[in-house]
């Protein structure tokens, strides 16, 4: 019978051959090392050189309002990193804000304060709105007693010791405390200070007359009720600004909720239904679109877009 010859490989092609598996061990190694991916030379691969794409770049500020439960949602990061939360828990809406990545800036109203001589005035400047993150409502009606409002050096209200104030320092950071009982820090320059009745929370405790003195020390309620609209801000130990508020909250309730938030100090802002609001303003090519922070809320005519009556704080990307 003829057999059947077969053709020797060249060495040529062999030595190629060699070569290229080589090649592709040392290759396959590298890798296995850097991405724990197994090589195997047991198929077919066609070698070529690679330049890895650089990652995208996040945009500098993203707003995604968002429902929420108990659970803290991201609702803005800032160059990627998480800049606002929001829970919802027991009728009271939270809203934990990073101050490494925002800051606040203190509005007074068209009415309280008036329209001039404000470096932030009765509605978002245009020089907020391209970082603007949120605004919500600021204290009592500045007729009221135990108020305080101060801003870029112009006084609405002069201040008074012992009284709750949100202080902002011109380096950005803001603080809350007793006014010369805890703040303005040492050696810090104040840019603006909001004051409203004594500390709700200090030293991470509810303030002793709570649930005693609610309408004269916490402020007078339509009807008279204890359970009303209220809102408060509070700041954790660790300076991240806290804001609450709900639809029917007692003074107790609210208070517990900043500390079930972090709060170590707290002050009360504006209360009863007309004067609670908070928005997260999402950003669109056709310009901001506002979202109610907390569900069912009056909300305010304009969304502090256009001109408002009451002080108001906004919380800005740095």
């Amino acid at each position: 019978m003829a057999s059947v010859r077969r053709r020797p490989a060249p060495l040529a092609a062999l030595a190629a051959v060699v070569l290229i598996a080589a090649a592709y061990a040392h290759t396959s190694v590298g890798l296995s090392a850097a991405s724990g991916v197994r090589a195997t030379l047991s198929r077919t691969h066609v070698l070529r050189s690679t330049t890895a794409l650089p990652a995208a770049v996040p945009p500098a500020l993203q707003v995604t309002p968002r429902r929420s439960g108990s659970s803290w949602a991201v609702v803005a990061q800032v160059h990627g990193h998480p800049a606002a939360l929001v829970s919802q828990r027991g009728g009271v809406t939270t809203a934990r804000f990073d101050q490494h990545l925002v800051h606040l800036n203190l509005h007074a109203g068209s009415l309280d304060g008036g329209t001039s001589g404000w470096t932030y005035g009765d509605r978002v400047t245009a020089l907020e709105a391209n970082k603007l993150v949120a605004a919500f409502n600021g204290g009592f009606k500045l007729t009221y007693t135990n108020v305080g409002f101060m801003s870029g050096g112009h006084v609405a209200v002069p201040l008074k010791a012992g009284l709750a104030s949100i202080v902002t320092y011109t380096d950005g950071t803001t603080d809350i405390g007793a006014w010369h009982a805890g703040v303005p820090g040492a050696g810090k320059t104040v840019f603006s200070v909001l004051q409203n009745q004594r500390l709700l929370v200090d030293h991470g405790v509810a303030a002793a007359n709570v649930s005693s003195c609610v309408i004269n020390c916490w402020g007078g309620t339509i009807g008279l009720a204890k359970s009303v609209a209220r809102s408060g801000l509070g700041i954790t130990a660790n300076g991240q600004l806290v804001w609450a508020a709900g639809g029917s909250l007692s003074p107790s309730e609210l208070a517990s909720a900043l500390i079930r938030a972090g709060a170590v100090r707290a002050i009360e802002l504006d209360i009863n239904p007309a004067w609670v609001a908070g928005y997260l303003y999402a950003h669109h090519p056709r310009g901001l679109v506002p979202a109610p922070l907390a569900p069912g809320q009056r909300g305010t005519e304009g969304k502090f877009l256009t001109p408002y009556s009451r002080d108001f704080l906004t919380v800005v990307a740095n």
